[in-house]
């Protein structure tokens, strides 16, 4: 019997133009809660190396699926020494509006797509040349259609274990593309939850010499990229059409401050093609897919429920991105704008 458990720190560092996940492994006596912890944050693209010193101020504790036992994952936000946040720490903002827009009840659901490469190509993939048409990719079965298949089971079991909300999974319409959804979960929630999905996917995939990219346009061409659909629903959408109508018209009026924050390089997967709407142009539809948000077909019948911005890319900051469904669609039902 051992007195400490092995508490993973996992953060979010500074790399531009997307920020990436960074952990490392701390023991601690057994019985205690993860202390506040501290790195060089010179070596994360977060500071400067004549004043390195950064603080991991733990946010959000998991069970560790991994390692098993009593050991933890610890989700944490970058803070300097004086207790002030890194400006790389966008979760602190994403407080501020969830405790500000608290009464609007706001449940997100979002949809990460990722793809499986190994080596310089998609998993899977011929050495030369391309795979099929797509077609026969989404949701398919078999080992021509599907590749990875053992990674996402694997991931899904991790998550479960670990009591993140995972909802389901599902092969993508490109050969080695694959989606997890995360939710129905209020703002914080879901964006911590996110986080550490993603670390335990990019972790799992090591232990079979793959990567997973959300690289938003993994292969140029005629191939799907990849997003983070983002169902989003208050308590007045919930229990009434108009108001999800109202919604999605906010979302438009802002188009332009969304796209600019709604991941690196979205201008090359919102085409207009390949089941999106341009980045160049707002829309809004029911059961349409090519839209920039759509308004699914059971929720028209319902009069009520929630909308789907497919704006999102797939390498998107999920902080940042409740944070701006929070400031436009509850900002508007408030008036502020």
């Amino acid at each position: 019997m051992t007195n400490v458990y092995k508490a993973e720190y996992i953060w979010i560092d500074g790399k531009e133009p997307t920020h990436t996940l960074r952990s490392k492994t701390k023991v601690v006596p057994m019985g205690t809660e993860p202390p506040v912890w501290g790195y060089d944050g010179s070596s994360t693209y977060q500071a400067d190396g004549h004043d390195s010193d950064l603080v991991l101020e733990p946010v959000a504790v998991y069970p560790d699926p991994l390692r098993g036992g009593d050991n933890k994952l610890v989700m944490c936000q970058v803070m300097f020494p004086d207790g002030s946040p890194h400006p790389t720490n966008s979760r602190t903002t994403a407080c501020l509006a969830a405790e500000k827009y608290k009464d609007h009840d706001a449940w997100f659901g979002i949809e990460q797509e990722y793809t499986f490469f190994q080596g310089a190509k998609p998993l899977g993939w011929p050495e030369h040349g391309f795979p099929a048409p797509q077609g026969g990719y989404y949701c398919g079965v078999g080992a021509d259609e599907v590749f990875g298949r053992d990674i996402v089971e694997a991931h899904l079991d991790a998550c479960i274990s670990a009591g993140i909300a995972i909802s389901g999974i599902n092969a993508e319409v490109m050969p080695a593309q694959w989606e997890f959804q995360i939710g129905p979960l209020g703002p914080l929630e879901v964006a911590d939850q996110m986080w550490v999905a993603r670390w335990l996917l990019y972790r799992i995939a090591e232990d079979f010499d793959v990567a997973a990219t959300l690289d938003p346009k993994p292969v140029k061409g005629d191939w799907n990229g990849a997003g983070a659909h983002t169902n989003f629903s208050t308590k007045e959408m919930r229990d009434s059409l108009d108001k999800c109508i109202e919604a999605a018209k906010a979302l438009g009026e802002r188009h332009e401050y969304h796209i600019a924050n709604y991941g690196d390089r979205i201008a090359e997967r919102l085409t207009g093609r390949h089941e999106t709407a341009s980045y160049k142009e707002y829309s809004y539809g029911v059961s349409n897919r090519s839209a920039s948000v759509r308004i699914p077909w059971q929720v028209a019948r319902d009069g009520k429920g929630y909308i789907e911005d497919r704006r999102p890319n797939a390498n998107f900051d999920p902080y940042i991105i409740t944070r701006l469904m929070l400031e436009t669609v509850c900002g508007k039902f408030q008036g502020e704008w």
